[in-house]
């Protein structure tokens, strides 16, 4: 099978094939460049026609469509096709289907999925509820072939909103969707989404002024916090980003090209350790349980306070402190992550509330080389504050 284009004056990209998808765009932008009418060939139109006629087919069944694909098969794979082939396969259906009656070419490159989500959600061509139920519905697929089923459903609405795609980067997701490298592509549409378009410093964090984080604005009497926290509980020991019902309550400034990229930083792992710790804090109370000022020493220093009314104060005095001090002494975030995971369950019990934009801080700069006084700090704070309190 030939590797190179039949198209008219489009030659393959130094170093690699062209795919069809930038085959056509250059196509496109060649007649306008010629000062031609910008249009695509009948090559185009014709090829663009066949792709559409292979949606929901299987891959390599569609004689019409096996010209097109650029991945190349090595001697009788019927029995089993490479990935990358039925990735391609998918994703020239998805094109063919995206680019029917567009005027203009809907690749564009350096729009991922969740950027093209975002700028349809601006387009108010849907309300922000629907573009979150349909981007998280994609997210949640189980296989590759529920992942293109959403998509299918998707992208005749990024055209109806004048919304392009980078089809090479969603070619490259469709082949990791299967595999290891699914986690780094949900953290990318995630973060694409919740991009606030804010600058950032140069290790992907931002610096300035951030979107008020979602435990500050959090209101108990709304009729969606049952939900809302259940989704926030959903993430519990899960890897950051990856999570798709947790993207509305996502307030992580980031550069942009870390944000394509599915970077996972400090900031965005804190904020999501934060945002699940306070779900399992917040569920059952009709007030809000971030109370700025209270930080882990303190709301441990009122449970002592409220141990020493029981019948067992002294023993539950003791395991208390013996539990705070464990979290104190935690190596690195992660642990001290753990700890916090089973402190908070104490501190919903009891209704005592908690700092999460300190507990977010702190979760942040632990282990951080940057500032290894970090935790040293920390645990001062925290343990002057257990011991005033308690003994108040």
């Amino acid at each position: 099978m030939t590797t190179t284009s039949s198209t008219p004056g489009v030659r393959p990209a130094a170093g690699r094939t062209r795919l069809f998808w930038e085959e056509a765009a250059q196509d496109w932008q060649s007649a306008r460049k010629e000062g031609r009418r910008p249009e695509f060939s009948e090559y185009v139109a014709r090829t663009l026609r066949s792709l559409r006629e292979g949606v929901g087919r299987e891959a390599g069944t569609d004689p019409s469509t096996r010209t097109v694909h650029r991945v190349p098969l090595q001697g009788d794979e019927s029995s089993r096709l490479p990935e990358r082939y039925v990735a391609e396969h998918h994703t020239l259906t998805l094109f063919g289907l995206h680019q029917h009656a567009a005027s203009e070419p809907v690749h564009r490159p350096g729009v991922g999925l969740g950027t093209a989500c975002l700028l349809l959600r601006r387009s108010e061509t849907l309300t922000q509820a629907a573009v979150e139920r349909r981007l998280i519905a994609a997210a949640t697929a189980q296989d590759l072939n529920e992942l293109v089923q959403h998509l299918q459903r998707l992208v005749p609405l990024l055209r109806q909103a004048g919304t392009g795609l980078d089809y090479t980067r969603l070619f490259r997701e469709l082949t990791a969707w299967d595999g290891s490298g699914r986690n780094r592509v949900l953290r990318s549409w995630g973060l694409q989404y919740t991009d606030p378009g804010t600058p950032a410093t140069e290790d992907g964090e931002s610096a300035g002024q951030e979107q008020t984080p979602y435990w500050v604005t959090f209101d108990p009497g709304s009729p969606d916090a049952g939900a809302d926290l259940a989704a926030l509980r959903s993430g519990t020991g899960r890897e950051p980003g990856t999570v798709a019902a947790m993207w509305p309550f996502h307030r992580t400034r980031m550069a942009s090209e870390w944000r394509d990229k599915g970077s996972l930083t400090r900031d965005l792992a804190a904020e999501h350790t934060a945002l699940t710790l306070f779900a399992r804090h917040q569920q059952t109370h009709d007030r809000r349980m971030h109370i700025a000022g209270n930080s882990p020493g303190t709301a441990a220093g009122l449970l002592a306070r409220k141990a020493a009314a029981d019948s067992e104060a002294k023993a539950a005095t003791a395991a208390l402190e013996r539990r705070f001090g464990a979290l104190l002494t935690s190596a690195d975030a992660d642990e001290l992550a753990m700890h916090l995971r089973s402190f908070v369950p104490l501190l919903n019990r009891a209704a005592v509330g908690l700092d999460y934009d300190l507990l977010r801080t702190a979760l942040r700069t632990w282990d951080d080389p940057r500032r290894p006084d970090a935790a040293t700090g920390f645990r001062q704070r925290w343990d002057r504050d257990f011991h005033i309190t308690a003994s108040s």
